[in-house]
């Protein structure tokens, strides 16, 4: 699963465009369009899904899921659930 908030800041450490996107995954440009300004979860074709996932990927992108971990290094961004903010102090 790969949520439109995280299909936008991928594609924003990319510092690409969503025409570049459409390019990188062989899919149309409106395509991408409404993969990013859907409501939480991106639906659509299984295989569609699959090829942006794929283009992120081999552009240097890791997308995260849900408490999943991160097992090949590099830097990179990751949302927490809304709380209390933690004390730095």
């Amino acid at each position: 699963m790969i949520t439109a908030a995280q299909l936008r800041a991928a594609r924003a450490l990319l510092g690409i465009d969503q025409k570049k996107l459409a390019e990188l995954s062989g899919v149309s440009l409106p395509t991408i369009q409404r993969m990013e300004a859907s409501d939480g979860n991106v639906r659509g074709v299984i295989e569609t899904l699959t090829k942006v996932v794929e283009a992120l990927n081999e552009a240097g992108v890791e997308l995260l899921g849900e408490n999943a971990r991160s097992e090949s290094g590099g830097r990179g961004v990751r949302m927490r659930r809304p709380g209390p903010p933690n004390p730095t102090t």
